[in-house]
């Protein structure tokens, strides 16, 4: 028996390795070798906290997060079952080389023990670490376009006004301002809307980095519309000038008209901004008077101004002049008498024609009077009075003439006499 069995090794080995060969070729020829490639493969960074956690950040450098192009060897029947969501890519920051570098590995989540080889066209992430900073930042309100014509805009306001960004110290440094930008244009009502919070560095350009964390990114804006008028200015004076000297009743302003803004149903009952007594004070002055006036309090409430380069400041002067003589020279036709007694008749014998009356007041008033709008008398009762006379008598009389202008602020200067002859009838 025993030498049956070690009789012929050599063709019993041949025999073995002839069955070898068969099986490798059969198998071969039914599930052969394949290769599978798969593109655009996301690597999951693995432990990242290990960064993050020492108070710092991290950026992907190149895109060497995603894999161009992962390829598979395997049998047929491996690769048949296999597809990209299959392939896993990772990269443990564990592995994390002094050159910020972290060495991908793939595998499958199925048959990784059956593949004959799997590789990528990158083997490691490129990582950028620096320190982490965090700023907080006031948001401004800002509009672009222009409103309808005959509005303006009032108050811009958010309801948040502060927003914390975070990400690395090189690019939170360059940010400079954030801002929620509105678009007003053709607008006439108030806008209420939701606006993304956008960052700017000093020289106005957008920051968009994606690894900016920002603490809120919308923020809701509320622009309030006004409409505007033109409006006068007005100012009531007080006091009164030193004797020989008059209000000429002009009153002059640095800016005679001022733009507003406010509610349509406000403004529809304003004609003009009025500065109240007691600012303009006359009192004992023998010369213009000048006074420098902040318009602003005297606004109506829910009225501002609208002019961007005048603050409400205003000269407003009160023209003030010395008061001058004039004669008029009156018919003595248009003299009336007051106070005759009944049973007797008064002539003017002296002057003949004319009499001169000198009024007093502002020359620009003086200037415009005629006789026509003088109203002249003698009042016979009140003379009488003055001379004692209990009762008129026959005879020829000097007697004052009273005389005024009506509608103008003028008064009789000095005494002017006429010669009156009393008949008795």
């Amino acid at each position: 028996m025993k030498n049956k069995l070690t009789r012929n090794w050599g063709l019993k080995i041949a025999s073995f390795l002839s069955a070898a060969v068969l099986w490798l070729v059969v198998t071969n020829i039914n599930d052969p070798i394949m290769t599978y490639r798969a593109t655009d493969v996301p690597v999951t960074i693995k432990n990242a906290n290990l960064i993050t956690d020492r108070g710092q950040v991290y950026e992907v450098l190149d895109g060497t997060d995603m894999i161009d192009v992962v390829t598979i060897s395997a049998p047929r029947s491996i690769i048949d079952s296999l597809d990209r969501s299959n392939i896993v890519a990772v990269a443990d920051v564990n592995d994390l080389t002094s050159v910020d570098t972290v060495a991908i590995k793939l595998s499958t989540n199925k048959y990784s023990d059956k593949l004959d080889s799997i590789r990528g066209n990158i083997d490691s992430v490129r990582l950028s670490i620096e320190e982490k900073q965090t700023r907080p930042l006031p948001i401004k309100s800002v509009t672009t376009g222009e409103v309808r014509e005959g509005f303006m805009v009032g108050s811009v306001s958010t309801d948040q006004n502060l927003i914390r960004i975070s990400g690395p110290k090189s690019v939170i440094s360059q940010v400079s301002k954030a801002q929620a930008e509105v678009d007003i244009s053709g607008f006439s009502n108030n806008i209420n809307t939701e606006s993304e919070v956008r960052l700017y560095d000093a020289e106005g350009n957008e920051i968009t980095a994606a690894n900016i964390e920002k603490s809120i990114s919308k923020v809701k804006v509320s622009v309030e519309i006004l409409e505007r008028k033109v409006l006068p200015l007005a100012c009531e004076v007080t006091g009164t000038p030193e004797d020989g000297f008059q209000f000429t009743g002009e009153i002059t302003f640095s800016k005679g008209t001022v733009a507003v803004a406010g509610k349509s149903k406000i403004l529809e009952n304003i004609e003009a901004i009025t500065i109240p007594a007691g600012v303009l004070d006359m009192t004992d002055a023998s010369e213009d008077v000048t006074v420098l006036v902040d318009i602003n309090q005297y606004l109506p409430d829910g009225v501002v101004l609208a002019e961007d380069d005048f603050v409400g400041r205003v000269n407003v002067t009160a023209k003030v002049e010395a008061e001058r003589d004039r004669a008029v020279r009156i018919p003595v036709d248009r003299i009336r008498f007051d106070g005759l007694p009944e049973g007797y008749r008064a002539v003017i014998t002296e002057p003949a024609n004319e009499c001169s009356i000198t009024f007093h007041g502002l020359l620009a008033v003086l200037n415009e009077v005629t006789a026509e709008d003088v109203t002249a008398m003698v009042d016979i009762e009140a003379w009488m009075s003055d001379e004692d006379m209990d009762e008129l008598a026959e005879g020829s009389y000097w007697m004052p003439v009273n005389a005024v202008v009506a509608g103008r602020d003028l008064a009789q200067s000095g005494v002017t006499e006429v010669r009156v002859h009393i008949i008795s009838e």
